[in-house]
């Protein structure tokens, strides 16, 4: 048995032009079990890591672990195998597709990796009943609300039963009643198990879901943050005490 962690980035950076890089020299891990918050303000460099991670961009320099893959090191077809079998990401404007019911929509992923129409039917309608949303199976999209829809992209980011849930602004597009659903949805999928990495600019939202704050300023980490006292009502009871991190090359203070 290994104490690897699910998420290991190593003095990470990317580059994009001559200018600033969006990540600078990022070192951070995350534990299997764990919901951890990326926060940052926009341009902090939430995508670019959440990117990385996901295998849709590669580091400049440094390397990026999941689960025990080198994902830094994948071609095309294997980041494409990579993140069918080893990821699930919840977008913040839902990304279902308008023409499939929601039972279709969920199903998609796993008839992409493969498996049988038949199973691949039983898996998604065992999620939608988890989740309670099985009565819109054969709804399409557009006639759900927001939490309605965020929910389906939730059990269909879930249906190849990934290892690492990316979560982008989640709650971003919603109201605050549909909001909390899905707050609550993240902290029981966490209570059972899974491992979430939540990106967002909600102080607050990341304060009452995940263990742990880790905010970007300009591409770098600038704190990580335990939460304490956060729980299912929605209350944070504080943070704790900073833990001291390694500053970028040349930085000074």
């Amino acid at each position: 048995m290994t104490n690897a962690p699910m998420i290991d980035l190593q003095d990470t950076t990317r580059k994009y032009d001559d200018g600033p890089p969006a990540l600078a020299g990022v070192t951070l891990s995350v534990a299997a079990g764990e919901c951890v918050a990326i926060l940052g303000h926009s341009g902090s460099g939430k995508s670019t890591l959440l990117n990385l991670i996901a295998g849709l961009d590669k580091p400049s320099s440094g390397t990026v672990t999941v689960n025990g893959t080198r994902v830094d090191q994948l071609g095309e077809a294997g980041s494409a195998k990579y993140r069918r079998a080893s990821i699930g990401m919840i977008f913040q404007f839902f990304n279902l597709l308008d023409d499939l019911t929601v039972l279709d929509n969920v199903m998609v992923p796993a008839q992409l990796a493969g498996m049988g129409k038949g199973e691949a039917k039983r898996r998604a309608t065992e999620l939608l009943g988890s989740l309670g949303i099985d009565r819109h199976a054969k709804a399409y999209p557009q006639r759900l609300s927001g939490g309605q829809r965020q929910r389906v992209a939730v059990a269909r980011a879930l249906m190849n039963r990934p290892a690492l849930l990316l979560a982008d602004e989640p709650t971003g597009a919603l109201d605050s009643h549909s909001a909390e659903d899905v707050r609550r949805l993240l902290l029981d999928l966490n209570a059972e198990g899974q491992t979430i990495l939540l990106v967002t600019h909600d102080v607050q939202l990341a304060a009452s879901t995940a263990r742990r704050t880790i905010e970007l300023v300009d591409g770098a980490v600038a704190r990580d943050i335990v939460n304490i006292g956060s729980n299912s009502s929605g209350s944070s009871a504080g943070l704790a005490a900073r833990t001291p991190l390694t500053r970028p090359a040349g930085a000074v203070g």
